[in-house]
């Protein structure tokens, strides 16, 4: 009974690739802490506790869905075919329960946060669960990937304001661009597969050279984006440090990436973007926090 159900727990944590909440988690912490010590608001425990809750039931919806939806497509890949859904571990019909499940947690935990908040969070489920869908008809669909992400720092900042403002939309910026792409080169694995299918993407569109070229554009934009954030928020020492490990991470996957070897397309998709976003917001709460003294 036991074993049941810790398998069955280990296998909802790898539908939902729960070790990749290290992308957006960092950066809706750094949301948060720009609230509270970069514009002087109260620290709130409970608060904090409702953005990760909202973090981790976005993100359950999220890959679920996705998995529900490339079924299909998962099956037929011979890198996908042992995931969850074309393998029989779970079933369609259980997927599409936990994701109703999560996106009605979701709405609950945001509507604990503020009006705002509550308000928004349908566009927010649009948004994040309407991605999957994209590969059907757009090579911009790496984009709308960042898209999605990129509503944690600026949806943090909100629960804990309720309201906008320029610098926590710079980190959605820095999210989007960052994202993306990594998610070009994620994609190259699949740009044969994806072209033999109809399904879009940069790689599949341009060719392997071309979309590593493409995601080194998109890399660069989030350095100036990272810099625009230091310039805008009077940072001190430790946002510039953060930002230099953050960049230097980001150059790192493009030494080790080559368009004819994607032997360790792992480790620059998950590892170092891992300990990019993970550092960078370490540093950066640092900074606001020694900034607040």
């Amino acid at each position: 009974m036991t074993n049941s159900i810790i398998r069955l727990v280990r296998n909802y944590l790898s539908l939902v690739k729960f070790s990749h909440t290290v992308f957006a988690m960092p950066f809706a912490l750094i949301g948060f802490s720009l609230a509270v010590w970069g514009d002087g608001n109260n620290f709130s425990l409970r608060l904090l506790i409702l953005i990760i809750l909202c973090m981790i039931f976005a993100r359950n919806a999220a890959m679920g869905f996705n998995r529900v939806a490339d079924k299909r497509f998962d099956a037929l890949n011979s890198r996908t075919s042992s995931r969850e859904l074309p393998s029989g571990k779970i079933s369609s019909k259980a997927a599409i329960v936990f994701v109703i499940i999560n996106s009605i947690l979701f709405m609950i935990t945001t509507g604990f946060i503020n009006k705002l908040t509550l308000w928004l969070s349908p566009v927010a489920l649009l948004i994040i669960l309407g991605y999957s869908l994209t590969k059907r008809f757009t090579l911009l669909c790496h984009f709308i990937l960042g898209l999605g992400l990129s509503l944690a720092p600026t949806g943090a900042y909100i629960s804990v304001t309720g309201s906008f403002t320029l610098i926590p939309i710079i980190y959605s910026l820095i999210v989007i661009s960052w994202v993306s792409g990594f998610d070009i080169i994620y994609a190259l694995q699949d740009d044969e597969f994806d072209r033999s299918n109809r399904l879009h993407s940069l790689p599949s569109a341009a060719g392997k050279r071309k979309a590593l070229i493409i995601s080194i554009a998109v890399h660069s934009v989030t350095f100036l984006l990272v810099l625009f954030a230091g310039y805008l928020g009077k940072v001190g020492i430790w946002f510039w440090a953060g930002a230099l490990i953050f960049t230097s991470l980001l150059i790192y996957q493009h030494f080790i990436i080559k368009h004819d070897d994607l032997s360790k397309v792992t480790l620059a998709f998950g590892t170092t973007n891992g300990i990019a976003s993970i550092l960078f917001a370490i540093f950066i709460i640092l900074d606001l926090w020694l900034r607040s003294r």
